[in-house]
């Protein structure tokens, strides 16, 4: 038998299916978005959603890891909010949107179970900055784990325009989550670990 019977072949996605991907990577970030805009409507209309957030340690309350950063204490929170995360969140879309989907429950499962675990009793965490700082932190690592010029290049770019906010944001201040900032930086780092592609593809057979 020869030796072709053996090898599989692989051929790349046609660049159409790789653009309609990233396509439907972004439409998924700036979906995120419309939900934290229409949400703050519906609170401003009186339906108090803010009370919804992360409580440390309350163990009735671990669902709303996954709401919290949908909600915000006002419209200056939202829009600081929602510029880095769609800037952020475009350039991680890029890479697909299985990709974008994975890095953003990394970095809100990951982030939230550290808030919860870590941060003060009887406060209430909310907002999406703990995934811009997720965001961020995962696109530095990821250059920093696959060694590609392209991802060290988009890596530096994030350090220069945010790096001194992030610097900030992690330092302990009164009245701001910086235990969710702290935590979603780490889920980011976690996020380009585990899709490094390095480490996700699987081996290829030895010939024989």
């Amino acid at each position: 038998m020869s030796r072709g019977a053996y090898d599989s072949h692989m051929t790349a996605a046609p660049p159409s299916s790789r653009s309609d991907d990233r396509v439907r990577g972004v439409i998924f970030i700036a979906a995120m978005v419309v939900v934290m805009w229409a949400l703050e409507f519906v609170d401003l209309l009186g339906a108090h959603l803010d009370g919804n957030g992360i409580h440390p340690r309350d163990v009735g309350g671990l669902p709303d890891i996954a709401f919290a950063p949908f909600l915000h204490a006002g419209w200056g929170h939202l829009i600081g909010n929602t510029i880095p995360f769609l800037v952020l969140g475009a350039t991680i879309a890029l890479g697909g949107l299985a990709r974008t989907a994975a890095v953003v429950a990394i970095v809100a499962i990951v982030g939230g179970l550290g808030t919860w675990l870590f941060a003060p009793s009887n406060t209430n965490h909310i907002g999406a900055s703990g995934l811009v700082f997720g965001f961020a932190a995962y696109l530095v690592a990821r250059g920093v784990f696959s060694r590609r010029l392209l991802h060290l290049a988009v890596g530096l770019l994030v350090l220069a325009v945010y790096g001194t906010t992030l610097l900030f944001g992690l330092v302990p201040t009164p009245g701001i989550s910086w235990q969710g900032h702290l935590f979603g930086a780490v889920g980011g780092i976690v996020a380009a670990r585990a899709l490094d592609a390095r480490t996700t593809r699987p081996p290829s057979p030895a010939a024989s």
